[in-house]
C-alpha cells in the first residue's frame, strides 16, 4: 500500500502562484508514476499532470500547459505541482495519485489517491 498526503492549497488571487506538495509513504518503491488531478465543484475529476517516477517524463493537460510544472524528489518520496499564472477556472480540489504496475487501475489509470487539497483562485 502507498499513502499520499497533499498540502499547499489555499486562496490566491488570479495571476498568482501556488506550489502543491504530495508526500508518499509506505511501499513507495513500487510507484511507477505520480499524477495530479483536480475536481471543480459540480464537475468531473480531470487530469492535470503526470510524472514518470523513473525517467521523469512529464505530461500536461492542455489547459495547464505552460503554466503548471510537475516535479519530484525521489529522496523525499515527494511530488510537487508548481502552479503559476493561476486563473479563476483553476479553482478545484487537487488530488495526488500514484500508479503501481501490476495492480488493477481505476478509471483514471491510478491505484492510490490522497484526500486532496483545495485551491481557490479569486478573480
Amino acid at each position: 500500500q502507498v499513502q499520499l498526503v497533499e498540502s499547499g492549497g489555499g486562496l490566491v488571487q488570479a495571476g498568482g502562484s501556488l506550489r502543491l506538495s504530495c508526500a508518499a509513504s509506505g511501499r513507495t518503491f513500487t510507484i511507477s508514476a505520480m499524477a495530479w488531478f483536480r475536481q471543480a465543484p459540480g464537475k468531473e475529476r480531470e487530469f492535470v499532470a503526470r510524472l514518470s517516477w523513473g525517467g521523469g517524463s512529464t505530461y500536461y493537460a492542455d489547459s495547464v500547459k505552460g503554466r503548471f510544472t510537475v516535479s519530484r524528489d525521489n529522496a523525499k518520496n515527494a511530488a510537487y505541482l508548481q502552479m503559476n499564472s493561476l486563473k479563476y477556472d483553476d479553482t478545484a480540489v487537487y488530488y495526488c495519485a500514484a500508479r503501481e504496475p501490476g495492480l488493477g487501475v481505476d478509471r483514471y489509470g491510478m491505484n492510490y489517491w490522497g484526500k486532496g487539497t483545495l485551491v481557490t483562485v479569486s478573480s
